[in-house]
């Protein structure tokens, strides 16, 4: 088995600074009545704030600090995110301490090799707005103390792991604090002191889960971990460093939450068919968008660009303080069949592409649909709908979309190659309007395709529609 941890130590930070590009000095404070820094980014770094510092003088140290409590829920939900999102790379992950831990031992081959699979994994991550250390190891335990120390090292044989962990301090270990304060103490601080020592007296003194939690590291104990469940409904949301009142403005945080529902939808092979953007603002109600897509989609940046459209055409009535996004709707994918040649995509995704970007831009008021209407006469075999009812979708055949409002009479024998057809058409007699002609495809020397008919009652040929 081979584990890999993705260790998130500025997590406490990174809940709240990856909403925004924004590079102006925050600090992460603890809760209690005398707040302290917990954590700060590189702006509030370079001003002097320090981490132990409190909240009061480093706001004095720094006018420009902004300051946010620390959210413990915030960051579970986060870690539950990164875990669900890691889904696409593999079925088995667990949950750690301020880690995610994923068994990759049977499937990096299907990413083409290990460090492609790190680099995929790496290249995401970032995509999310996240920091991170990865470590790879033999067993979970061995990995999550490594990339706990930001030793960003890949050790595959179990043989090689009391080397690796000899020098690490014992107080990576999950184990009582006051235990590792004792060791310490007596100048045992690291994993390779502590295994120096004799056993029986360790676990006397110590307890037994000591010597055990350094042997599942070192994979002399069955080391197993609860599996993470990922929620069947993907739901997750950002606070902004800072209020917002354009809607441009939240395309960066829109985009880290899409880049998660993407890695989220691939565990799944599905893609999203609506999507739910809700605002949260101070005094009012918060404000919800929708977005409807004709066709799944699971592609962030096409997602992105729709956002982006339909956020254009948004007032907030007050400035955003959080976003949240919902997939309300989802649909399982067809799996892709991966051939010698590329190919090209298909007319109707491309349409289907474009009616969305144009849905998303006007409304749904502004655009309506052509649909089969059971009739044989072609002027009235169609009828309009609304742009959101995609149900009834005509077949591909050979008529033009383009019909004029009445067919233009050609004379007996038009200059044209018939290149298709004929297709009969007769129907019309119930309500005095009945139509007896023969359709065919006509092409001219230039390759301008036609709509043509003869009709068999007085043999002339008229042009009724025009090919794209």
């Amino acid at each position: 088995m081979l584990w890999t941890c993705l260790h998130f130590p500025d997590l406490s930070l990174q809940v709240f600074c990856r909403a925004s590009a924004a590079s102006s000095p925050f600090a992460v404070t603890t809760s209690a009545s005398r707040p302290s820094i917990l954590a700060c980014n590189r702006a509030a770094g370079a001003a002097g704030v320090v981490p132990c510092m409190r909240a009061s003088a480093a706001q004095a140290l720094c006018a420009a600090l902004q300051l946010k409590t620390r959210d413990e829920k915030a960051e579970a939900a986060a870690l539950s995110g990164i875990a669900a999102w890691a889904g696409q790379f593999t079925p088995t992950v667990s949950l750690g301490a301020q880690a995610v831990l994923l068994e990759i031992g049977g499937c990096f081959r299907l990413f083409g090799g290990f460090e492609n699979l790190l680099r995929k994994i790496r290249n995401g991550l970032r995509g999310l707005g996240y920091e991170f250390v990865i470590s790879s190891a033999a067993t979970p335990t061995a990995a999550f103390i490594l990339a706990c120390a930001r030793i960003p090292l890949t050790v595959i044989e179990t043989d090689a792991l009391p080397a690796a962990l000899a020098p690490l301090p014992l107080a990576l270990l999950h184990y009582s604090p006051n235990a590792i304060s004792d060791l310490a103490q007596a100048g045992i601080r690291s994993i390779g002191a502590c295994r120096a020592l004799p056993r029986t007296a360790v676990s006397r003194r110590y307890g037994q889960g000591l010597l055990d939690e350094i042997d599942r590291a070192l994979g002399l104990l069955p080391d197993p971990q609860p599996p993470f469940i990922a929620p069947s409904r993907f739901e997750t949301g950002l606070e902004l460093p800072a209020p917002v009142e354009d809607t441009k403005a939240l395309l960066f945080a829109l985009r880290r939450l899409l880049f998660e529902l993407a890695g989220w939808l691939r565990a799944r092979n599905a893609g999203v068919t609506r999507l739910r953007l809700t605002l949260k603002h101070h005094a009012v109600s918060a404000t919800g968008v929708m977005l409807d897509l004709t066709t799944p989609s699971r592609d962030a940046d096409h997602l992105l660009a729709l956002w982006r459209e339909r956020l254009a055409r948004v007032s907030l009535p007050q400035r955003a303080e959080a976003v949240r996004l919902a997939a309300d709707g989802i649909a399982e994918l067809a799996w892709a069949n991966f051939s010698l040649f590329p190919e090209t995509p298909h007319g109707a995704a491309l349409f289907d592409s474009l009616f969305d970007q144009l849905r998303a831009r006007l409304g749904d008021d502004a655009l309506c649909r052509l649909h089969m209407h059971a009739d044989h006469r072609p002027e009235l075999a169609w009828r309009e709908s609304d742009a959101g009812n995609d149900s009834i979708r005509p077949p591909e055949n050979q008529r033009p979309l383009w019909l004029l409002d009445e067919p233009r009479r050609l004379g007996e024998r038009p200059a044209l190659d018939l290149v298709a057809g004929p297709e009969r058409i007769e129907g019309g007699w119930w309500d005095g309007r009945d139509v007896a002609r023969d359709y065919f495809v006509a092409s001219d020397s230039h390759g301008s395709r036609f709509w043509i008919f003869r009709d068999r009652g007085n043999g002339l040929w008229f042009l009724h529609g025009i090919c794209g």
